[in-house]
């Protein structure tokens, strides 16, 4: 049984761009910071993205007027959520699944750029 995996040029070419701001800047700044980093990054390695999209959110079908603005949207399809806190917490995993599920994309991507000595990410897939 052969397992692939979801969106994998397009994850790797984003996490390699994450390493290349951690490989940067390191460990202790704002989340702002990062974002600002990664926002050059993304482009400089042609990387289509959006910065603070607004993607709706469903309930049962039902849009709701409540919106959700991923730090990233790339490709059209991953949600790249980024934080700059010591570890990565279930709060956070919760944050990217819930996000998922409710816009009904299938990857999302969590980085943290707070962790030392190195960069810490998660994927996470949307299966339903």
């Amino acid at each position: 049984m052969t397992t692939e995996i979801l969106y994998k040029e397009e994850s790797y070419q984003i996490i390699g761009a994450c390493f290349e701001v951690y490989k940067e800047k390191r460990n202790g700044f704002l989340e702002a910071v990062y974002q600002e980093c990664l926002a050059m990054e993304l482009k400089d390695k042609a990387i289509p993205f959006e910065e603070k999209t607004r993607l709706s959110l469903f309930y049962k079908g039902r849009e709701l007027t409540q919106k959700y603005e991923p730090d990233f949207f790339c490709y059209d399809q991953i949600i790249l959520e980024i934080k700059a806190v010591k570890s990565i917490t279930d709060e956070h995993r919760s944050q990217v699944i819930n996000y998922l599920k409710s816009t009904n994309l299938k990857l999302g991507l969590l980085v943290n750029f707070g962790h030392h000595p190195k960069i810490q990410y998660e994927r996470f897939v949307n299966e339903s």
